[in-house]
């Protein structure tokens, strides 16, 4: 029995096992790298905690299955980052350590995040990520908890969402042109922006 509820604080070791182990393509991203928290600290911790109202997590008899963390204004959560989030991760992953390789390009993203280009976040203000543990994935959820996040962004007014995809992730960008999102750039990096009216 799968079911949706809403996100809180409580769930940051959750969210942050759940990202690593769907971190390689939805793949276990452990073993690839020492520090694969990492990922979480990028791309899912800081969300869950800026705006936990955007965030929801799908749960069955075993816990924490999965998750969606959103946020709807992208250039005013990259700067709550900078006050906030990414001081306390830059301290404790310094620049001048010696870290393996995708330690490292992990490490410097973190000293240098990626800025959303301001004609993206005007058009797609909101981001988001969303992870599902195999044992949670073919029942529907993926798009229950897209649906669930347009209906909150709709009540808030906002116009657009975005979010990036690995160009490798074939599974995952069908999963989310079925729903509606478009490929729109792609990004430095390789990856591929998508984006949807809301």
């Amino acid at each position: 029995m799968l079911a949706l509820r809403p996100a809180t604080p409580a769930d940051r070791p959750a969210v942050e096992a759940i990202c690593i182990a769907t971190g390689d393509d939805g793949r276990d991203a452990r073993g690839l790298q020492a520090h694969p928290e990492l990922l979480a600290h990028l791309w899912a911790s800081p969300h869950l905690i800026a705006d936990p109202a955007l965030a929801t997590i799908v749960e069955d008899p075993h816990g924490p299955a999965g998750y969606l963390v959103a946020t709807a204004d992208t250039l005013d959560f990259e700067r709550w980052c900078e006050q906030h989030w990414w001081p306390a991760v830059r301290r404790q992953y310094p620049l001048d350590e010696s870290w393996g390789d995708r330690d490292r390009a992990l490490v410097e993203l973190v000293h240098a995040p990626e800025v959303s280009p301001a004609s993206l976040a005007a058009a797609y203000p909101a981001h988001l990520h969303i992870n599902l543990l195999p044992r949670a994935q073919g029942a529907g959820l993926g798009r229950v908890l897209i649906e669930r996040l347009l209906t909150q962004l709709r009540l808030r007014g906002v116009a657009g969402v975005h979010l990036g995809v690995s160009r490798t992730n074939a599974r995952a960008i069908g999963f989310y042109e079925h729903l509606g999102f478009e490929r729109h750039s792609v990004e430095a990096d390789g990856g591929l922006i998508m984006t949807r009216r809301v």
